[in-house]
């Protein structure tokens, strides 16, 4: 099977998933990228761990009671799923719709978000802006519960404009205005009956508290409303049918997807100043959007088979959030191959990398990028992975272990033993200065080892790799 497929298999999965292991990626080169693709954007029966272990075993992630608990029962899917796209998708818009607990405060209303991304993240972008502008997380995190006939709210409306679709600069304040005017009427439908229940049985656990949407006709406005240069007595759908035919949209949408998978943008906020990176590659996924009429899966679809995702030159280039490399790690090692308490302190881990998720630190999201590193953050993320591979007793660490030494034997050279463990770790390419360091420390103590002392050379490999400059990029 030839390296090159092999490599670009490794890196479709490090981006459209959390990494696979060797085992894995074999068996997707060996049915072919464009069959991996394929797979990967249109799922069939995807597995993972279940609700009903995670109610057996946790009715704190079940009942999402406490800040982390949403966040916690998603890194279980994460980390078990069969299908790792979709749950890119739902980080994808989680960072571009970042909706957060301090205002929202109920998990299960949180949590009923990301379950939205999941059944629409990969559909038409007109579905998704509807289904997010009924969704009672978002309703409450930009206080359109606030917007009324005659006395409007325009936060939801601003930010629908502004980071949700077309971007800085292709609106105009008045547009702000009629938009708002628009969704007038778009709230919550049982907000005094959980303020009773709230009343009676108090907001913890967070997770009995759930809300519906309810649209309100004696509130909306029914006047007619001028929006982007058309004019008609416009509802909520009717603003996104026509931001969605705004070519400024499909650019929006486009150069997000080319940041998240291919290579860093710079902050959104500076977007209306500064070019893409790569003026060509938002010009295909451009077409994408209005060829198949907003369909995000077709995107991704024209995305992973363009050359610009596939070229040498854009690998290891984007660094893994904390969700991508917690995810990806525990993967490898099968620390959850059922629900443990461990998860509490890997939920608490991610947050000291600087992500909680359904916590993010504004409206605008995460910064991405090196913005996820500092010196802080990165002890952490050095910590929790060599914590991680160097649990010999872990399922996955051990299957990696026994593979490595029935490969090369306990006294292969250094680059052998380098290789074989790069393999095992996901295929992995490093820099010839990583290589060499390495391959160092695998030379050092060569020959009449016990088979222990071998499998702690070999965990030891594993944990200098994770610390590498590669590893903790995608």
């Amino acid at each position: 099977m030839g390296t090159d497929n092999i490599e670009l298999i490794a890196h479709l999965m490090r981006r459209a998933g959390f990494g696979a292991t060797r085992t894995e990626i074999e068996a997707y080169a060996a049915r072919g990228y464009d069959a991996t693709v394929e797979t990967l954007v249109n799922p069939t029966n995807p597995q993972w761990m279940g609700d009903y272990m995670i109610r057996r075993f946790h009715h704190e992630q079940s009942g999402m009671m406490g800040p982390r608990a949403n966040g916690e029962n998603w890194l279980y899917r994460m980390i078990t799923t069969s299908a790792p796209l979709p749950e890119k998708m739902c980080l994808f818009w989680h960072g571009i719709f970042a909706t957060g607990y301090p205002k929202v405060i109920h998990g299960k209303v949180l949590w009923d978000q990301i379950k939205m991304f999941r059944r629409h993240g990969m559909g038409s972008f007109k579905t998704l802006l509807a289904e997010l502008s009924k969704d009672p997380a978002m309703i409450v995190w930009l206080d359109n519960q606030d917007n009324h006939k005659g006395a409007i709210n325009e936060n939801y409306g601003r930010e629908l404009l502004e980071l949700f679709s077309m971007g800085v600069g292709n609106y105009s304040e008045d547009d702000i205005k009629e938009c708002a005017r628009a969704f007038t009427g778009w709230t919550i439908g049982n907000t005094e009956y959980m303020v009773l229940r709230s009343e009676r049985d108090s907001d913890w656990p967070y997770g009995r508290i759930a809300w519906h949407f309810e649209r309100r006709a004696d509130d909306h406005d029914e006047g007619d409303k001028t929006f982007l240069g058309q004019s008609g007595p416009f509802d909520g759908e009717d603003i996104i049918d026509i931001i969605c035919q705004q070519d400024s949209t499909a650019r929006f949408i486009a150069r997000h997807l080319y940041h998240f998978f291919v290579a860093d943008e710079p902050p959104v906020p500076s977007w209306p100043y500064t070019p893409p990176r790569d003026p060509e590659a938002i010009d295909i996924l451009v077409r994408a959007y209005f060829d198949s009429h907003y369909d995000i899966r077709s995107m991704l679809r024209t995305l992973f088979h363009a050359d610009f995702f596939k070229a040498g030159d854009i690998r290891y280039e984007k660094v893994k959030s904390p969700a991508e490399f917690m995810a990806g790690i525990l993967r490898l090692t099968g620390e959850f191959d059922r629900p443990r308490r461990e998860i509490l302190d890997r939920a608490l881990q991610m947050t000291w990398m600087g992500q909680q998720l359904n916590n993010p630190p504004s409206v605008e999201g995460w910064h991405q990028g090196t913005a996820w590193i500092d010196t802080g953050t990165l002890v952490e993320r050095i910590n929790f992975a060599s914590e991680q591979f160097g649990d010999v007793n872990k399922r996955g660490v051990k299957a990696m272990i026994d593979k490595v030494l029935a490969d090369n034997g306990d006294a292969a050279s250094g680059e052998h033993l380098v290789d074989a463990c790069l393999d095992q770790m996901g295929a992995i390419s490093v820099s010839d200065r990583t290589r060499g360091i390495l391959t160092q420390a695998a030379s050092q103590g060569n020959g009449g080892a016990s088979e222990a002392q071998a499998r702690e050379k070999v965990a030891n490999l594993f944990r200098l790799t994770a610390a590498s400059h590669e590893f903790q990029r995608a």
